[in-house]
């Protein structure tokens, strides 16, 4: 399996579990439904293990373009990889976006609140405040990606300097599944109640593009006016968080 491909394979997976399990609590007459903001958070902290999980061994599983641009900026992962990388999960997410419509098509139809039913493709801001909902959003990815880096890197054995990691092995399966599930979930907890922690644009921009061309019923708009953010905040805390460790890191890494 090539990179790209697992990347692909990894996005849609996520988003399929992750929104899944947003559709399960919001959506009418499913089994979850009302089953709150900490079945959401943990569902999306399992998504990522099991995504980690499947790819980490052929791609690294980045499954995030603020991930793959972090991890360049930072000097570990090569810059000519970030754009096939990046296409990749996008596309995945829209894949993984279209999945959940099929497996909830009837809840779908179900729900008459066109606010639910967006909710369970992108996320949107519990108060509406460009700057608020922008910080959100770099503070979330900042600290994934920071903390990637951070218990990532130590663990790296560099056998031929360093080119396992421009061959693109560094990523969130660096840390482990389980690990990277749980820092996940400890972001949905502490930060996600702004924004809804998007943290990832790949996970909130393709699925917005699969509700907007999608047939559901009374789905109202994709709120596009707020889609720039959940886009441009991760990308920005990503960079931030490389360009941090790049200054912070030991001249043995950093190099």
């Amino acid at each position: 399996m090539s990179p790209y491909f697992a990347e692909f394979l990894g996005t849609a997976m996520l988003v399929l579990l992750g929104n899944g399990v947003v559709a399960n609590v919001l959506l009418s007459d499913t089994k979850g439904h009302g089953g709150g903001w900490i079945v959401i958070t943990f569902g999306w902290g399992m998504a990522v293990f099991v995504a980690v999980f499947c790819v980490g061994d052929i791609s690294g599983a980045h499954i995030n373009p603020a991930v793959s641009i972090g991890l360049a900026a930072a000097g570990v992962f090569s810059w000519a990889q970030v754009p096939g990388f990046v296409a990749a999960q996008m596309a995945g997410g829209f894949f993984g976006g279209i999945l959940v419509y099929l497996y909830y098509k009837d809840h779908y139809a179900q729900t008459g609140d066109a606010g639910l039913k967006l909710a369970t493709f992108g996320t949107g801001p519990q108060i509406r405040n460009a700057g608020s909902n922008l910080f959100s959003e770099i503070a979330g990815t900042f600290v994934l990606v920071f903390a990637v880096l951070s218990m990532a890197i130590p663990q790296v054995v560099f056998e031929e300097e360093t080119a396992g990691l421009s061959s693109g092995q560094l990523g969130l399966g660096a840390i482990g599944a389980l690990p990277v599930g749980l820092l996940v979930l400890a972001i949905g907890l502490s930060l996600g109640g702004t924004t809804g922690y998007a943290i990832n644009p790949a996970r909130d921009l393709g699925p917005r593009i699969a509700h907007a061309i999608l047939p559901i019923p009374g789905k109202g708009d994709s709120d596009w006016g707020y889609a720039w953010i959940p886009v441009v905040g991760p990308i920005f805390g990503g960079v931030l968080a490389g360009l941090l460790y790049l200054a912070v890191a030991s001249p043995g890494i950093a190099d």
